[in-house]
């Protein structure tokens, strides 16, 4: 730790992730004022971190262990709670461990997945384990109907004898692919909890090893209320922090990786009380139909040829549920399937002669899509119905013979030029962090206006409909920018050849003056020796790079590195020849981590 906080109140370390070894760090905790512990620690398996050495000999981990826990043990209220994440190779040795130090364990839960690292010459991992330990086994908090989930009653069976708020969750946490069939692919095997992969929708993009929010949502609502205090001594990817954030938990952490510790407070700094979880959560409710003739679900969990809506009794038992919290979601497709003209009709009162990407981008057109929805009893939320209009446009349901969608869009390319750098960056920020497509996040509003909230904070002073529109031309741009930058439409730049490095603590004393008002390809980067950012090109390079300078505003992936932001340039003939083919050439050199991947 930089600096001792030994004699400081509780209140100075909440709302921060504390750069330094978490040993050290909770020595300094004041004793009993924490209410809740998550720790997920290195498993000593031999796992490339930033800073840690993780194949440390058996008995230098296991006294190590001893230290961190013992400094949870004593940070920890006496009513408090400490949840442990742990692999196989030590599950059983830290259990003794937090058990001599004087834990009692209430649970010890097996996390499965099925997409673990494949084994050779033993079976493939597809669990961890999860200890809830507490320090009085008579005196804890456990907020039970916080995290009762539907039970096979209510989920498969529409069965009224069915408890209407649910059940406890079992000590196996699991997702059937069944339970949420527009998540996954045909090939899927996926959890309540999925481990969280490179391409997974949440990833941070700079940890390894990243806990689902679901999961950590789980452990913090039933062993936490709003208010306490939740401690994370391996920050990582500030998976913890972020949640009991958006829970309205107050929180702590402790990192060793300074770079860690600066892109965990990044990620924390993008989330609010009260923001949804990332990740698939619990199973939707909306019972496959029964067929009330002989007792039986209909086939595939569809309803009947006979049936073209749930029962009655099904859409009571759902709305019963629907009181207690458990929200609609993807298990509505059939009823969409079935509601297809009614969306179809709603599509055509609300689209003003635009098409159905406009429908869909514009805020404006999709709060009368919505409404039209919802007065014809159009089932599934705003992103399901969306979604649903492009499946209906790909089924060559919405064609002119039909639809009048002539109507344009009028915001040209020199214009969108001004913002599309921060449309490209919004765009793939929010795609690395949930793993969708931007026809996925222009469906879902939340998602939107997560994405032009990101789009603003790099380019200020554009409409909600500029953006979205923005990355829509992007989008199409970079299909012929491809093809022209594979056939040889343009030279390739040689990334040893830029005209300058201009870092920013310079240019904070100084204008852009020196900078060519004409066309470039340009780069940031973290530093002289850092990592690439992002590419992008410009028809007047001193312009683009105000734009950049002004850009990093609250919530701006680029906050973490404003201090040491440096560009080099690419001087060309012109950029609007071909546009985007100059820049997907350098981006495939230079793989940066903010451009869309081409």
């Amino acid at each position: 730790m930089a600096e001792p906080l030994l004699a400081h109140p509780l209140e100075s370390w909440l709302g921060q992730i504390h750069r330094g070894d978490c040993v050290e760090g909770l020595a300094q905790l004041p004793t009993e004022s924490v209410d809740l512990a998550f720790a997920d620690p290195p498993f000593n398996i031999g796992y490339k971190y930033d800073v840690y050495d993780d194949a440390r000999d058996a008995s230098s981990y296991l006294d190590w262990s001893h230290e961190w826990i013992s400094g949870v043990y004593r940070a920890l209220k006496p009513s408090g709670a400490f949840w442990l994440a742990i692999g196989d190779e030590y599950a059983a040795e830290l259990k003794v461990t937090a058990q001599e130090i004087g834990f009692e364990c209430r649970s010890w839960v097996v996390w499965y997945y099925t997409f673990g690292v494949h084994c050779k010459h033993k079976f493939t991992r597809s669990h961890a384990h999860l200890f809830h330990f507490v320090k009085d086994a008579k005196r804890f908090t456990f907020n039970s109907d916080a995290i009762r989930v539907p039970s096979a009653r209510q989920l498969v069976y529409n069965d009224s004898r069915a408890h209407s708020k649910g059940r406890m969750p079992d000590d196996t946490w699991i997702l059937r692919p069944q339970d949420l069939t527009d998540g996954f692919n045909p090939d899927e095997d996926v959890w309540y909890f999925p481990r969280v992969a490179g391409t997974f929708k949440e990833r941070a993009g700079f940890h390894g090893c990243q806990m689902p929010e679901q999961l950590l949502g789980r452990i913090i609502r039933s062993c936490s209320q709003p208010g306490d205090v939740v401690l994370d001594p391996f920050s990582g990817s500030a998976t913890t922090v972020a949640v009991a954030k958006k829970l309205d938990r107050q929180f702590l952490a402790f990192e060793l990786s300074d770079d860690y510790a600066a892109l965990g407070t990044e990620r924390l700094s993008r989330c609010a009380v009260g923001d949804r979880l990332d990740g698939a959560a619990e199973p939707k409710v909306s019972a496959p139909a029964t067929d009330k003739r002989n007792g039986k679900r209909s086939s595939g969990g569809k309803t009947t040829s006979s049936e073209s809506t749930a029962s009655p009794a099904a859409l009571s038992s759902r709305d019963s549920l629907l009181q207690h919290g458990f929200q609609l979601g993807l298990f509505d497709l059939p009823a969409l399937d079935d509601a297809s003209q009614l969306l179809l009709e709603a599509f055509g009162q609300s689209s003003e002669g635009y098409s159905v990407d406009r429908v869909v981008a514009d805020p404006r057109l999709n709060r009368r899509f919505q409404q039209r929805c919802d007065g014809a009893s159009v089932p599934g939320v705003a992103a399901e119905r969306n979604r649903h209009l492009f499946r209906l446009r790909k089924a060559g349901k919405i064609n002119p013979e039909r639809f009048d969608t002539a109507k344009r869009t009028k915001i040209d390319w020199q214009h969108a030029r001004r913002f599309l750098f921060a449309c490209e960056i919004a765009w793939r920020v929010r795609s690395d962090h949930n793993e969708l497509s931007l026809d996925d996040i222009l469906c879902d509003p939340e998602e939107a206006a997560a994405f032009e909230k990101i789009a603003a904070s790099l380019a200020e002073g554009f409409s909600s409909l500029e953006y979205r529109w923005g990355a829509l031309m992007l989008r199409k741009k970079l299909h012929s920018a491809v093809e022209n930058a594979e056939r040889g439409a343009v030279p390739a730049l040689d990334p040893q050849s830029a005209s300058g490095a201009f870092g920013e603590a310079a240019r904070a004393a100084r204008d852009f003056s020196a900078l060519p008002e004409s066309a470039a390809v340009y780069a940031l980067w973290t530093g002289e020796e850092g990592e690439c950012l992002y590419v992008g090109e410009a028809a007047n390079l001193r312009d683009r790079l105000c734009n950049h300078r002004t850009a990093p505003g609250t919530g701006s992936p680029l906050n973490p590195y404003a201090a040491s932001l440096v560009w080099r340039w690419w001087p060309v003939e012109a950029v609007d020849d071909y546009p985007l083919a100059r820049q997907v050439l350098l981006t495939r050199q230079l793989q940066p981590r903010l451009n869309i991947r081409v």
